[in-house]
This record gives structure tokens, C-alpha cells and sequence, in this order.
């Protein structure tokens, strides 16, 4: 797949955010959060296969603090082998992965008090 497809897979993700999804934005975008720069469903490289770069696309990514912050609906019940999988990978990238369930939402302080732990 090009790295196009993965541009335009990221600004539909984008258009189509859950609830969960706009009320964590609404706290981490334009650095509102701790003066650090979010970026929401964002690409991040994790692998060239030859010249073809792979991809996994992170709802929310601070590069700052090599953060990532992933907001798991109903979905994530039943692929929970890829999102260890994924979360592997991305450890040994370097990255720092935190899962948030939608539920966890309806607490926003609480939500924000585990995003402050990985600082």
C-alpha cells in the first residue's frame, strides 16, 4: 500500500472521530494539554518491507514524549491478539503505548490523570 492510502485513510479516520475520540481531542489539540503537540490519527512508520514503508495509524501521537494514545471502543473486544501485536511493535519502537476504553471517557479527569503518568 502507498503512503498515500495511508494519508487518506488518516484524514477519513479524522472526519469520522467517535464522541470518545472528539472529547479527548478537545483537551489535547492546539498543545492545550501540558503545552505538548498532539497529533490525532496519525501514520507512524514502523517498519520498511524493501521501499514500502508500514504503517499503523495512532488515534492520538505526542512525538515529544514518544507517546501514544489509543481510544478502544467495542471493536477492540474482539481483535485483541492485533492490538498486542500492534502495541509490540511499537514498544520496540520506542513508543510508550497508552489504552484508554470508551467507557473511561465518562471520567475525563481520570482519563487526563493516566496521560499525565507517561509524562
Amino acid at each position: 500500500m502507498s503512503d498515500n492510502y495511508f494519508i487518506k485513510r488518516a484524514r477519513r479516520l479524522r472526519r469520522r472521530m467517535t464522541d470518545e475520540e472528539r472529547l479527548i481531542w478537545s483537551v489535547l489539540r492546539n498543545r492545550k494539554f501540558h503545552g505538548l503537540k498532539f497529533l490525532r490519527q496519525h501514520p507512524i512508520v514502523y517498519q520498511v518491507d524493501g521501499n514500502k514503508p508500514l504503517y499503523f495509524i495512532a488515534d492520538f501521537y505526542c512525538a515529544e514524549k514518544k507517546l501514544v494514545v489509543e481510544v478502544d471502543g467495542r471493536i477492540h473486544d474482539f481483535q485483541k491478539g492485533y492490538d498486542t501485536n500492534r502495541d509490540e511493535i511499537l514498544r520496540y519502537n520506542d513508543l510508550h503505548i497508552l489504552r484508554i476504553r470508551n467507557e473511561e471517557c465518562k471520567n475525563m479527569k481520570q482519563v487526563l490523570k493516566r496521560i499525565e503518568q507517561f509524562l
